[in-house]
């Protein structure tokens, strides 16, 4: 049995989660989900938690299992707290701001990189070096974030460029002194 699947979610209070056949919305503080979850899976709401069953132990069933129960859960804390995800900007002139519903980079081109803010997501500047997006969608946010750090990627030589907040470059020698050889 799957130990994340039979895991039953808890619904906290101020959330509302509703079924409708494979459709589960889930409302709350931070906005309202929708998901549509595998026909064979089946949900059910008791004493406050959300409980997955499937219905046998084929692979496909295993797999789902754990899936629907991890999406629902991750809509839960979505409607609840939210998701973010921080961006650091490393480079002698590169900086972010926000202009009304754009970011706005300077990151080494020619012009400035604009990327406008989607629906679910925010998108705050709280100083020139770092990015913080946040929404109740964890893949939205995941996507967004992974959408900006793609307008320049760090670079393993002197590490500049757009890098989540936790991660770790690695980092490279430049090309030997000329005449090292002898």
């Amino acid at each position: 049995m799957s130990r994340i699947g039979k895991k039953p979610v808890v619904i906290p209070a101020g959330v509302e989660v509703k079924l409708d056949g494979t459709t589960v919305t889930v409302k709350g503080p931070k906005g309202t989900l929708t998901q549509v979850v595998h026909p064979n899976m089946t949900i059910k709401i008791e004493n406050g938690e959300l409980l997955v069953t499937r219905p046998d132990d084929q692979k496909q069933n295993r797999a789902l299992h754990g899936l629907t129960r991890s999406l629902l859960a991750n809509m839960v804390e979505g409607v609840t707290n939210g998701y973010k995800k921080e961006l650091e900007v490393n480079g002698v002139g590169y900086r972010a701001a926000k202009q009304g519903k754009t970011l706005v980079m300077n990151l080494g081109y020619s012009h400035q990189v604009k990327v406008d803010e989607i629906d679910g997501i925010t998108i705050d500047v709280p100083n020139p070096n770092s990015i913080v997006i946040s929404g109740p969608d964890k893949q939205k946010v995941g996507q967004f974030a992974a959408e900006v750090r793609e307008k320049r990627p760090p670079e393993p030589y002197k590490g500049k460029g757009i890098k989540y907040a936790d991660e770790h470059i690695r980092r490279k020698e430049g090309k030997a002194a000329k005449g090292a050889k002898k």
